[in-house]
């Protein structure tokens, strides 16, 4: 795994044992990322996921639950899947009302069957704070929860991978 510091822009990637196709299923689709994020329910208007579609996840104690929450309110802005040769990339832009950048997953195939995951994200709050201090400020937060959501999926794609032996 690897994390770039600084105090912008977040990027944790991780090797998965998993063909480029089927991560990119897995993790540019972000109805599975409750799985991985603690606290967190996703909801998505307009599938199957595309351009345009819309997605809130809601994070809180009850979230899951239905319960109300922090709502983080995205856009699906690109959604190029992997091919052999390059990396699919998928950009979904923070719309507030708390949350407002971009967050990214990209998936490249490697050897093997393999490939990287790499989730980047470049968040601020909305409101009248300056964007380069609360993207500072949300920074270790931010990388805390890339490094878990990517550390999840990859046990649980092992698992799932000892079970089929």
């Amino acid at each position: 795994m690897t994390t770039r510091p600084g105090g912008g822009v977040v990027e944790v990637a991780r090797d998965l044992p998993l063909a480029a196709r089927d991560a990119w299923a897995l993790l540019a689709d972000p109805r599975h990322h409750p799985r991985w994020i603690p606290l967190t329910r996703v909801e998505v208007r307009g599938l199957p996921l595309a351009v345009g579609s819309r997605v809130t996840a809601t994070t809180g104690p009850l979230a899951r639950r239905g319960a109300p929450g922090m709502p983080d309110r995205m856009r699906v802005d690109r959604l190029d899947p992997p091919t052999p040769s390059a990396a699919g990339v998928a950009v979904f832009t923070k719309l507030g009302p708390v949350l407002r950048g971009t967050a990214e997953v990209r998936v490249a195939p490697l050897h093997d069957g393999a490939s990287r995951a790499t989730w980047l994200e470049d968040v601020h709050l909305a409101g009248p704070l300056p964007a380069g201090l609360t993207r500072h400020l949300l920074h270790p937060a931010i990388a805390g929860m890339l490094r878990l959501a990517l550390w999840r999926a990859s046990r649980e794609v092992a698992r799932a991978t000892a079970r089929t032996r």
